[in-house]
């Protein structure tokens, strides 16, 4: 793939308590907020807001870092500028402070931000609530953001930290217990339902933190766990990013299936009740 211009998409800004960060969206419909992974907004995150769009909901993407549209690949910009550029949005996650990587019983305070933006959305946009997707650093965002009612689908697509560099951070994820047992309240009082997929080899999403999510959160929580063989072989890292990088998308592959499931998260709980679009 080559940078996407973003046509298509709508651009404005988002402000609570002093922070404001561009916002892109696409679509009609009760919002689902896509939280990108590392390096950014890249041209298959786009992808799949797009398929979010098509569905029925609107896509709405906050920009934490990187440069939205840019094609991290090699391909796109050669190996040494396309390294550079993934090593600066990390660096940049890494010297934020509303960022938490090793922490444990604490979610990072960007959530605080991304909740208003999904209560703004939730009111522009209508319908019974709002949907979240958060990859890989950005993964356990959606299931910290569940603490908020309006949070109906939340997505946790290879939630990667706290960085498992040892088996207690490995057999958690980034939230609080106080936040935990929100979510663990709406799950058996509402019938909320928390969706995870990783590959099964993945390191950096290690099979102990989706146990401990089993095991906090009972059936509500529903694993998609692929085989490492399933990943598209286009992707520059191992297997990782089920529904961009890592993504083939064609009926049959067990990629499409987890994509498929999470779209049908969406369609389930924001579009039964407002009659929306059942577009595949």
């Amino acid at each position: 793939m080559a940078d996407h211009d973003l046509t298509g998409f709508t651009r404005s800004r988002f402000t609570h308590e002093g922070t404001t960060r561009k916002v892109l969206r696409r679509g009609e419909g009760p919002a689902v907020i896509v939280i990108a992974e590392i390096p950014g907004i890249t041209p298959k995150v786009l992808a799949f807001a797009e398929k979010v769009a098509a569905i029925g909901c609107t896509a709405v993407l906050p920009v934490l870092f990187g440069t939205p549209g840019r094609d991290a690949h090699p391909r796109a910009h050669g190996s040494l500028k396309s390294g550079l550029y993934t090593a600066s949005s990390m660096l940049k996650v890494c010297v934020s402070r509303e960022f938490t990587l090793l922490a444990t019983g604490r979610s990072s305070r960007v959530v605080t931000w991304l909740r208003a933006l999904a209560a703004h959305e939730h009111k522009r946009c209508g319908g019974p609530g709002v949907g979240a997707v958060g990859m890989c650093l950005t993964g356990g965002f959606a299931l910290a953001m569940a603490t908020d009612d309006r949070l109906l689908a939340p997505v946790l697509s290879q939630p990667s930290l706290p960085l498992a560099v040892n088996a207690r951070r490995a057999g958690t994820i980034d939230i609080s217990d106080e936040e935990l047992a929100v979510v663990k309240g709406r799950c058996e009082r509402d019938g909320l339902r928390v969706l995870g997929t990783r590959f099964s080899g993945d390191r950096l999403v290690p099979g102990d933190r989706f146990a401990f999510l089993r095991h906090r959160l009972g059936d509500a929580f529903t694993a998609v766990e692929l085989d490492d063989s399933d990943a598209s072989p286009e992707g520059v890292l191992p297997p990782h990013s089920v529904l961009t990088e890592h993504l083939i998308d064609e009926p049959g592959q067990p990629t499409r299936a987890a994509l498929d499931e999470v779209l049908d998260l969406f369609r389930t709980r924001l579009l039964q009740e407002t009659g929306g679009s059942a577009a595949p």
